[in-house]
């Protein structure tokens, strides 16, 4: 009887700390994908050469933002990270699009982004060098519109993705196409107002890690 119960219960502390290390492996992993510096250069030099450009230039600066996050929960599980992102379309001004995520994990497959507003501050001081930037959690309001998205994992093909329909509301829809490799995102942001697209191009842009 005691060695049944010593089998079941290394069997049980065995497939614990199994689940446990691939949870952490997982959401390491994500981390790794997620972070760095991205552009799609490479793609528009591709469409330059075809003879039409049809997705702007695009740059993605994704940093992880934990030190910048002050007063966060003890037991918060995942990450913050600050994406800058910009693009530059022809004959258009430059456009910047900060946003703070964080990234936590569902189960041993599945990361979650929650993506929080940034109300009251400036654009231009939304940049991962900038050593004064300073996150409240208590003040931190998750958006509203955007619902989050949960990015699944392909073990075969060593991908993370995740498709999120979001309404708006006014016949407003917003869908997120995304799927990430260790050295390559595909992102496709769909705005589309009954039903008619509003965005410019209907294929991902194509970042490749720099």
């Amino acid at each position: 009887m005691k060695f049944i119960q010593l089998i079941s219960l290394l069997l049980l502390t065995g497939f614990q700390a199994s689940a446990q290390n691939n949870s952490n492996d997982l959401l390491n992993r994500f981390k790794q994908y997620i972070t760095g510096d991205f552009d799609n250069a490479n793609q528009v030099m591709e469409e330059l050469k075809a003879g039409k450009v049809i997705h702007p230039l695009a740059i993605h600066v994704n940093r992880i933002a934990d030190n910048k996050v002050i007063n966060k929960p003890a037991n918060l599980e995942g990450f913050f990270l600050l994406e800058e992102s910009y693009y530059l379309t022809e004959g258009k001004p430059s456009e910047a699009k900060p946003y703070l995520f964080l990234f936590s994990r569902v189960n041993n497959d599945v990361i979650h982004l929650t993506t929080y507003l940034l109300t009251g501050y400036k654009k231009e001081a939304l940049r991962n060098d900038n050593a004064a930037l300073q996150f409240n959690y208590d003040s931190l309001v998750p958006s509203p519109t955007f619902k989050g998205a949960d990015y699944r994992w392909n073990a075969k093909d060593k991908t993370f993705s995740t498709v999120s329909v979001n309404e708006l509301g006014n016949q407003m829809r917003f869908t997120l196409s995304e799927t990430f490799s260790a050295k390559t995102l595909w992102v496709m942001e769909l705005l589309e107002k009954e039903g008619k697209s509003l965005t410019a191009y209907s294929t991902p842009i194509r970042y490749d890690r720099k």
